[in-house]
């Protein structure tokens, strides 16, 4: 089992790598692609947790939200837009119910599935709200630009985040945490993966011409943000009676198995790279 996780872990990098290099627009195709198969398990969950869900809300709007937050001018706005017509379209599509209960509950579900799969639309995001990386940094200059490079920053820190995470739970673990929603989980791994997910964003901010303490602070937000989503999605399948979201791939279970982390930790850093300062502001000269 261990190798084949190992394995398909290897080929979804690869992937990953690719669309980095391809850029726009396949790089937010392939999100968006991501974003219509985990509205699909999203909705499949949420439904075996008791809300229904209208299918073609659940698969249409979160890669129509990838696709739509990159191109909004206005992005922010847009985004409240979109949640408020889908919030709206799902109670119409809920008045059909002959039952008042059934209709309410079909309204929430119909909500909050594609509403919770669409946090993946930060991720292209970013892209457009990332800093400039100065020329002179270290990661400046090169094959990607800043949109990129930030996004990068949030890919390695998360991954880093959920491999320190998992190691050091798997050897160090001995009190658990959030034990009734994931048994698995531990105190020890969730200190392993702050301490590697600062330190890889540190050293990766810094690259980018900010200063190091922006890169440690920015660490702790996406460790602390990521963890929450894993947490948030095993409290789905949970209620669902799932062990996995999915089987399309082997070893890792579904498409939202994989990204669930970062429908909490993309938000996070979409809205503290709106903060940060411009690349060398507060540094000693």
């Amino acid at each position: 089992m261990l190798r084949l996780r190992v394995l398909s872990a290897g080929v979804l990098a690869s992937v990953v790598i690719v669309v980095f290099l391809a850029g726009q627009p396949w790089l937010s195709l392939g999100v968006a692609g991501l974003a219509l198969i985990g509205g699909r398990e999203a909705s499949r969950l949420v439904a075996a947790a008791g809300l229904p869900v209208e299918r073609i809300v659940g698969l249409g709007v979160p890669p129509l939200a990838v696709l739509g937050l990159g191109l909004a001018h206005h992005q922010v706005g847009s985004a409240f837009g979109a949640v408020a017509l889908v919030v709206l379209l799902a109670a119409v599509l809920a008045f059909r119910r002959p039952v008042a209960r059934d209709g309410f509950l079909a309204w929430v579900g119909t909500s909050f599935a594609p509403l919770y799969v669409a946090l993946l639309a930060f991720v292209p995001g970013i892209l457009a709200v990332a800093p400039v990386v100065p020329a002179g940094a270290p990661l400046g200059g090169g094959l990607l630009d800043a949109g990129r490079t930030w996004l990068l920053i949030l890919v390695l820190t998360v991954w880093s985040y959920d491999t320190a995470a998992f190691v050091t739970g798997r050897t160090l673990g001995r009190r658990p945490f959030l034990s009734h929603i994931s048994p698995q989980k531990t105190w020890a791994g969730v200190v392993g993966g702050l301490v590697a997910a600062m330190a890889v964003a540190g050293a990766l901010a810094w690259g980018a011409g900010q200063q190091l303490v922006v890169g440690l602070l920015l660490g702790s937000l996406i460790a602390a943000a990521a963890q929450a989503g894993d947490v948030a999605e095993s409290l789905l399948k949970r209620a669902a009676g799932a062990k996995d979201s999915g089987t399309l791939i082997p070893g890792h279970g579904g498409i939202l198995d994989r990204i669930d982390s970062f429908l909490f930790a993309a938000p996070a850093m979409y809205v503290a790279l709106t903060w940060l300062p411009p690349p060398g502001v507060g540094a000693v000269p």
